[in-house]
């Protein structure tokens, strides 16, 4: 058997941390007279960057600096390192797992599945992300798009993760995206369970096999597909 899991609000509460980092970073924002900045993030501009497909190769640094950019003309190096490193501190001292996924991920051991992250974003981010969150030795293989070059915007990560297990069978793809990471699964032909929470938790699926609402759920779905 071959699971094929998601990080980012699928295993680990990635919107919650970086929404609590944003909250912290509004008084500096205030205090620096960044108002264009904070009007950015009031509005929820942000979300026109998740159709920009090759952010979802770079880390939040990087993605931050281009968002100064596209705001301002000219910006204070020192100032956006102050921001970004008030955001750093705050975003990995809320990151945590959500309560169900060392007992997911042990039972999956139990069951002598072959485990494997394929995740988007930077090297650099997603793996100081594993070391913090203590879960790199559960996964038998870690595919980031910062180092394939490839995002899950496009199947490239998911033929490499069945590539590297070709023997195993049943293939299950769990995540919280169902336009990344439902419709990978599908492009390989694997059952696609749908995890709701984080920041797509209210988007309509259209490539998800089941809906859970936890990995609790998500285990019984494989269970019952083994039996099946």
């Amino acid at each position: 058997m071959l699971v094929i899991l998601d990080l980012d609000d699928t295993l680990c509460n990635t919107w919650d941390a970086a929404r609590i980092a944003i909250v912290r970073l509004i008084p500096t924002m205030l205090r620096l007279r960044k108002f264009r900045m904070f009007a950015y993030i009031i509005t929820q501009r942000y979300r026109e960057l998740e159709e920009l497909k090759e952010l979802h190769v770079l880390d939040f640094e990087e993605i931050f600096d281009r968002i100064m950019d596209k705001i301002y003309e000219k910006v204070d190096k020192e100032e956006v390192k102050e921001m970004m490193e008030l955001f750093d501190r705050t975003f990995f001292a809320n990151l945590r797992l959500y309560d169900d996924v060392i007992p997911f991920l042990n039972e999956l051991k139990k069951m002598n599945a072959k485990i494997v992250l394929v995740t988007d974003s930077s090297s650099t981010w997603q793996r100081r992300k594993l070391e913090v969150l203590g879960i790199m030795d559960y996964f038998d293989k870690v595919i980031i798009s910062g180092e394939t070059g490839h995002s899950k915007h496009e199947p490239y990560n998911f033929v490499l993760a069945r590539k590297a297990f070709l023997k195993e069978e049943p293939v299950f793809v769990i995540g919280d995206r169902d336009d990344t990471d439902m419709k990978g699964g599908k492009a390989i032909h694997a059952t696609t369970i749908l995890v709701r929470r984080g920041y797509f938790k209210g988007r309509r699926a259209k490539h998800a096999d089941y809906i859970v609402n936890n990995l609790y759920e998500a285990l019984e779905v494989i269970k019952n597909e083994l039996k099946g």
